[in-house]
């Protein structure tokens, strides 16, 4: 029966699909582990509404896309109309979840600047009172090649330290500046820059995995809605 060939053909579209998901679910739960991890290396949170919240996010919506996925190849693999109708739902909701978020950060991407400024000078603030906080500045700075929020001589405003003086991680080459920081022997661009520059990297990296789920995602949607048809109707799809 040539329907009942056609309703094969998209029960295994929607198996498939749905196989795609569950390892873009596994990819973004590797990528927002991977984010956060490095956030955490980098910056020491200070406040609610600081840069960790992306990775979060990120996780998130891996966790969620995991679990759906497996839901809808069950529904698939049982032809049953209520899993398949529960997961056609569930992804056009995810679907619009990605497309507000998609807009929201379109929309605050000037604020990743103000909050990792932020971050960095509080860090900074807390550098001779915290050796958890000093230890992660100075990765940092080794790390990036930077010092400073904005350049070294950031460090010149900070109470804790003496006048014109730098910690030994803003030196280049392994060389002694702490008591003569100049353009020669310090790190003369800001930690916020490089920090910033990372993070737009890694949200290009998580734009195009996004948009790559989202045409799958409409893909799967549709092929959902044909399998549910075909259920009610009552053909046979086995």
């Amino acid at each position: 029966m040539g329907v009942d060939g056609g309703m094969k053909c998209v029960k295994f579209l929607v198996f498939f699909f749905n196989f795609i998901f569950w390892l873009c679910g596994i990819a973004l739960i590797a990528l927002g582990i991977y984010v956060q991890i490095e956030l955490n290396k980098t910056l020491i949170m200070t406040g609610p509404a600081s840069a960790s919240a992306a990775p979060i996010v990120i996780l998130s919506v891996g966790v969620i896309v995991f679990f759906i996925s497996f839901f809808g190849c069950c529904g698939a693999i049982k032809e049953n109309y209520c899993m398949v109708t529960t997961f056609a739902v569930l992804l056009t909701l995810i679907f619009l979840v990605e497309i507000a978020a998609a807009i929201a950060g379109y929309i605050f991407k000037n604020q990743i600047r103000s909050v990792i400024n932020t971050e960095v000078q509080a860090e900074m603030q807390n550098y001779k009172n915290n050796t958890h906080v000093a230890k992660a500045l100075d990765d940092l700075q080794m790390k990036y090649s930077c010092c400073g929020a904005h350049n070294y001589s950031d460090w010149f405003s900070v109470p804790a330290f003496k006048p014109n003086h730098v910690p030994l991680s803003c030196c280049k080459n392994g060389t002694d500046c702490v008591n003569n920081p100049t353009i020669n022997n310090t790190y003369t661009e800001g930690c916020v820059t490089k920090i910033e520059v990372w993070l737009q990297k890694h949200i290009l990296i998580v734009a195009a995995v996004a948009l790559g789920i989202a045409f799958f995602e409409l893909l799967g949607i549709v092929f959902a809605c044909c399998l549910m048809k075909g259920i009610r109707s009552g053909y046979e799809v086995m």
